[in-house]
């Protein structure tokens, strides 16, 4: 009788599913770092110094990144972290294309002792939709 129930309601089970997971998912994966939009992220690049880190990959980042954006892909982070030393103290925007790559890196960089630890919200894709300016490789500012 009950695997008669799960045929016959199999897409209803699915859903349910899905939604649990949907609602499950902020829980598990909290973002490493204070979570900004791009807004914010301007603020605290003109008021307070803050450096963008765009943990994309080489190809992505030369086809638009933030203004003096560094460009280190998360894969590379670890042995490259010597290049990040110096803005240590200060605050720190990480970013990607969407997000997830950018809590991955935050999470790493906290690690290794970074504090002011920001992750830009919707990554790139949010900073285009909320209009703000990309520099794109070869081009001068």
């Amino acid at each position: 009788m009950p695997m008669e129930f799960i045929n016959q309601n199999i897409l209803l089970i699915a859903i349910v599913a899905v939604s649990g997971l949907g609602l499950l998912w902020p829980l598990l994966f909290r973002p490493v770092g204070n979570a900004v939009n791009p807004g914010e992220a301007t603020l605290l690049i003109n008021r307070e110094d803050a450096r963008v880190l765009d943990v994309r990959e080489a190809a992505e980042f030369a086809a638009g990144h933030i203004p003096d954006a560094i460009g280190i892909p998360v894969s590379k982070l670890g042995e490259r972290l010597s290049e990040l030393e110096k803005f240590k103290d200060k605050p720190l925007i990480v970013c990607c294309a969407a997000g997830m790559r950018s809590n991955k890196a935050c999470a790493e960089l906290k690690k290794a002792g970074f504090e002011k630890l920001y992750n830009l919200s919707g990554g790139i894709d949010a900073w285009v939709a909320a209009s703000y300016p990309l520099h794109k490789a070869g081009k001068k500012k």
